[in-house]
């Protein structure tokens, strides 16, 4: 008998210590085909072509600088290189350029961003004239123009609506995912403004915009941040410059939003803070206001109408630390780069708080943040044809992520 169940022991044991291995070994072949198949990694290995061979040129070019600013930098190396390989745009042809349609308003001022990239998607290798090789589908229709032209809201909507039925109408590429592979482009505010008014555009579509704000619509996930860029740029790039810059906080502009009321009535008397009511006149000298921009440490970028600025790019460009004041705003690229290693991210809240948090950054952290945002300087810039990694080429590398937001 105790033959018997020392030999039965013996068993159990063995087989609970094979049960185990074998369980052990599953598990781990398991995890290494997840690894292998989550989404970071099929959207960094898939359709990647010749991803290895572009990495190596991109060394010999001298654009391989890609640090810890970046969320996940190897990973985006590889998205970024396939994108060049792959990525395909159909741009519809429909509508009379010389209206609304097609072509930019113009190159310049504070809504320069979505002129750029109706001009920059057509000077690229991105686009295709075959829609069956198409990624995704472009809808060419700017309300920056309409504005341009003074069409009211009202109209605008029915413009919209009426050039998106005529796409529905005449293609079959909306119908195919009720317009998820399609994306517009709107930089002013009255575009957000006059596609709300087209519901199933708004809700299906990629969004790129200016303002992208959570608490009227914006989706993460789906829609793209369009960095709200003013060029030309009056004056040369700033950064790596430290030692120059001697005054603490900056800002000057209009008291169009709550938050800049606040900011104005707190801290414009105050010694450290060198806030102005009102823009700085030009008569008080030429550039003053893009010159301040090189002697400061933080320049403060408070959201006006919208959540978005200008600022905080004339800032980037400049080389001044943006300290983004506002609340619900999806940063541009947030899903790529890490504004928290150059940029002072806060509420609007913290207003109240303002000079306290910036004297409380350490020195060192600044000479990093200082020395980071000249890094990302590249990011932030328009170019006519595009350059790698410019602000074109970071849009459409958002856009290239959500081409998998549904398949067909």
């Amino acid at each position: 008998m105790l033959t018997l169940r020392g030999s039965l022991l013996s068993l159990a044991i063995l087989t609970f210590v094979s049960l185990t291995y074998l369980s052990l070994n599953s598990l781990h072949s398991s995890f290494s085909s997840s690894a292998q198949s989550s989404p970071a990694a099929i959207s960094a290995s898939e359709e990647s072509g010749n991803a290895k061979e572009d990495e190596e040129a991109g060394r010999s070019d001298g654009d391989d600088e890609i640090t810890d600013l970046y969320h996940y930098p190897e990973v985006f190396k590889l998205n970024y290189a396939a994108m060049e390989e792959n990525f395909k745009v159909y741009i519809y042809p429909d509508g009379d350029p010389k209206t609304f349609y097609q072509t930019p308003r113009k190159l310049t001022g504070k809504y320069a961003s979505e002129g750029y990239f109706f001009q920059n998607i057509r000077e690229s290798k991105f686009r295709t004239e075959d829609p069956d090789q198409a990624h995704l589908f472009f809808i060419p229709i700017s309300c920056h123009k309409m504005r341009g032209k003074g069409t009211s809201y009202e109209n605008m909507t029915i413009i919209v609506q009426n050039y998106l039925d005529g796409l529905i109408a005449k293609y079959p590429y909306w119908n195919r995912t009720l317009g998820a592979d399609h994306f517009f482009v709107t930089c002013h505010d009255v575009g957000v403004r006059a596609t709300e008014g087209v519901p199933f555009l708004v809700k299906n579509a990629i969004r790129a915009v200016c303002s992208p704000s959570y608490d009227v619509g914006f989706i993460p996930h789906k829609d793209v941040a369009l960095p709200q860029i003013l060029q030309p740029f009056a004056l040369p790039a700033g950064g790596n410059d430290a030692e120059n810059r001697t005054t603490l906080g900056f800002w000057a502009g209009h008291r169009n939003s709550r938050i800049r009321v606040i900011l104005a009535r707190v801290w414009e008397n105050d010694t450290e803070l060198d806030i102005s009511n009102n823009r700085i006149s030009r008569a008080t000298g030429h550039l003053v206001y893009q010159k301040r921009f090189y002697k400061t440490k933080f320049c403060i970028c408070p959201g006006g109408s919208q959540v978005n600025s200008a600022r905080i790019t004339d800032s980037i460009h400049y080389g001044c630390v943006p300290v983004i004041l506002s609340n619900y705003y999806d940063l541009p690229f947030n899903d790529i780069i890490d504004w928290n290693k150059f940029a002072v991210v806060l509420k609007e809240k913290d207003v109240y708080q303002l000079k306290q948090i910036l004297k409380d950054i350490p020195h060192e952290k600044f000479l990093e943040l200082n020395k980071n945002v000249a890094k990302v300087q590249k990011h932030f810039q328009w170019n006519s044809p595009p350059v790698k990694y410019d602000a074109f080429h970071m849009v459409m590398y958002d856009l290239w992520l959500r081409r998998h937001v549904i398949r067909y």
